[in-house]
C-alpha cells in the first residue's frame, strides 16, 4: 500500500469537487478548494478523523467496502476507482454488470463514417449504437425492442428470415462461435450480472448448438477480417471487418467497409441513398 500516493489522490480528488456538485451549500467564509474532509467524510460514511488519516497518509489499509463510498463520495471515474484500488494494494471488484452507456465522442464517430457501417457492441453482443448505414445493411435496430438487438441471441435464436442466419454473413458459423467464446468471457467478467446470466441460461435452454459450446469451454479469440453481407436488395456486399476496443467500458466498435471502386462499395453507396426503406418490404 503507497499511502504518500494515496493520501495525495484522495486530496487531489476531493479539491476538484465543488459543494455545489454534491448539494451541500458552499458557505460564507470556505478557504479550502473544492470539500472539506470532514464532508468527504460524511459522504462516504465513515469517521472524519479516519479520513484525515487517510490524507496524512497515517491510515491501515482500507477494506473493499471503505473503497467503494470513498469512490462514490469522491465522483471517481472506473479508471479512477481502479487505480485508487491499486494505491490501496486491493484488487478491484469487478463492475456489476456491463456498460450500455456508450461515449458520445463515439457516436459522433460513428456518424462521421458515412462509407462505413459500423455498430457498437457491448460485452453481451447487444448493439447499442450504430449510424444509418449500419441499419441500412444489417437492420433498423431503432425499430427493435432491447432484447432483439443482442447479436448472439438473434444468431442462436433467431428470427431467421428467409432462413438467412445473421443478416445471411458468409461467416456465420464462425461468428457462432467467437461469439459464445466472448460471451463466456464475458461472464467470469460479470459473474453477479443479472442480465449476462439470464443471456446465458436462455441459451442453454434454447439453443442445443449453444449448449454444446458452451460445454466445450472455449475462451479463444478468432476475429474474421472479411465477411459478404447477403442483403436483400442489393444483393452479395463483402466488406472488410475491423473492430476498435473501448477498453474502459468493455465495448466494441464494428466497422464495415468496401473495397473503393469495388461493386460492393456500389452497394453500400445505394444502401446509403435507400436508407431502411427495405424495412417496408415484406421478408
Amino acid at each position: 500500500m503507497d499511502r504518500r500516493e494515496l493520501a495525495d489522490f484522495l486530496r487531489s480528488r476531493r479539491e476538484r469537487i465543488t459543494p455545489a456538485d454534491v448539494g451541500l451549500p458552499a458557505g460564507p467564509r470556505r478557504r479550502t478548494p473544492g470539500l472539506r474532509r470532514e464532508e468527504v467524510a460524511q459522504l462516504a460514511f465513515i469517521s472524519a478523523e479516519y479520513y484525515t488519516r487517510l490524507e496524512q497518509a497515517r491510515s491501515p489499509q482500507p477494506s473493499r467496502e471503505v473503497l467503494a463510498q470513498l469512490a462514490r463520495a469522491l465522483r471517481l471515474s472506473d479508471v479512477e476507482r481502479d487505480h485508487l484500488h491499486h494505491l490501496t494494494g486491493v484488487a478491484p471488484c469487478p463492475p456489476p454488470e456491463p456498460s450500455r452507456e456508450v461515449r458520445q465522442s463515439i457516436v459522433d464517430l460513428l456518424h462521421r463514417l458515412p462509407e462505413a457501417a459500423a455498430i457498437v457492441l457491448s460485452a453481451t453482443y447487444e448493439v447499442i449504437a450504430w449510424n444509418d448505414l449500419a441499419a441500412a445493411l444489417m437492420e433498423d435496430f431503432s425499430a427493435l425492442p432491447r432484447r432483439d438487438r443482442n447479436l448472439i441471441r438473434r444468431a442462436f435464436l433467431g428470427p431467421h428470415r428467409n432462413g438467412r442466419r445473421l443478416y445471411g454473413v458468409s461467416d456465420a458459423d464462425a461468428f457462432i462461435r467467437t461469439s459464445a467464446q466472448h460471451l463466456r468471457a464475458a461472464a467470469a467478467r460479470y459473474p453477479h450480472a443479472p442480465e449476462v446470466t439470464a443471456l446465458v441460461n436462455e441459451l442453454r435452454a434454447e439453443s442445443e448448438e449453444f449448449a454444446r459450446l458452451w460445454a466445450a469451454h472455449e475462451v479463444t479469440n478468432r476475429p474474421t477480417l472479411c465477411k459478404t453481407f447477403d442483403h436483400p436488395l442489393v444483393g452479395p456486399v463483402a466488406v472488410s471487418c475491423d473492430v476498435l476496443d473501448i477498453a474502459d467500458r468493455d465495448q466494441r466498435v464494428i466497422m464495415y467497409t468496401a473495397t473503393p471502386g469495388s461493386p460492393s462499395a456500389e452497394a453500400l453507396r445505394l444502401l446509403s441513398v435507400v436508407g431502411t426503406q427495405r424495412m417496408d418490404v415484406p421478408g
